[in-house]
């Protein structure tokens, strides 16, 4: 039955991974009936979405590794590398100062409804925008920032707050926006990962770790995840973003609701 629930987990991690809905959020609320897990295996499931990016655009990544002598190249990968450093750097910090997630569902369902409200607001500023696909150095600096924003406050999303920080600091295209956005958080959560890992390591915690479940578990989210991300690629095309919005504030009352009657704590 554990096994299930790893494949439930990662189901839920590979939907709503680049989804703007918040994965981590969705994934400590399904915690609360399908068993706590530890942070290295949230982090862990997140890669395998992660990885499921890295295959969709290995030909774009590619491109940026071997493309170098190309001026536009080496611009983009030097924003790249900028907002991740920001967000390596920022999120050392936050690790440092001993923040830990919410495990109680009020604070998740506030940032899911204040989030949606907020891309309801960003995406109709960001439409009276020209859609600019560059990326500028402010976008990336700020890309980075509310990559660690998102990581703060679960329920905010990582792919939604980066998604609509670049809309509104100048690259109004949506499709450029995103791609950005999914780029970023390759290293990013690669890197998250790895010190997961390590500390785990570290500290010793590698034997009491289900390691076939988180394994399970990151098989199925990269799958969920690809399928996920081709889907939402394909649908931006000529949609906007205000369908997850209102899932979001929708949800986000539901869970305040919830909440509030003791079904969930």
């Amino acid at each position: 039955m554990d096994y299930v629930n790893s494949i439930i987990l990662g189901i839920i991690e590979g939907i709503t991974e680049f989804l703007p809905i918040s994965s981590t959020g969705h994934l400590i609320i399904a915690e609360q009936w399908l068993g706590h897990r530890s942070d290295m295996f949230n982090i862990v499931i997140q890669a395998g979405a992660i990885l499921a990016v890295t295959i969709i655009y290995w030909r774009r990544l590619l491109d940026l590794m071997l493309g170098w002598r190309d001026p536009r190249n080496r611009t983009y990968a030097a924003k790249l590398i900028v907002a991740f450093l920001i967000t390596a750097i920022l999120g050392l910090v936050v690790k440092k100062l001993g923040f830990q997630l919410p495990e109680t569902a009020t604070p998740i369902a506030w940032a899911l409804i204040i989030g949606g409200v907020w891309m309801i607001c960003a995406e109709w500023a960001a439409a009276r925008r020209p859609p600019h696909k560059e990326i500028t150095w402010l976008v990336a600096i700020l890309v980075g920032i509310a990559q660690v924003v998102a990581g703060v406050f679960p329920g905010t999303s990582r792919s939604g707050a980066t998604i609509f920080v670049a809309m509104l600091a100048g690259t109004g295209n949506r499709a450029a926006a995103t791609e950005f956005a999914f780029l970023v958080g390759i290293p990013t959560m690669y890197a998250a990962s790895a010190f997961e890992l390590l500390k785990t390591f570290k500290d010793g915690g590698a034997a009491n770790e289900d390691w076939t479940g988180l394994g399970i578990a990151f098989v199925v989210s990269t799958v969920v995840a690809f399928i996920a991300v081709k889907w939402l690629l394909s649908y931006i095309r000529s949609n906007r973003f205000t369908v997850f919005a209102i899932y979001r504030i929708i949800l986000g009352v539901i869970l305040l609701g919830m909440a509030a009657s003791g079904i969930i704590a």
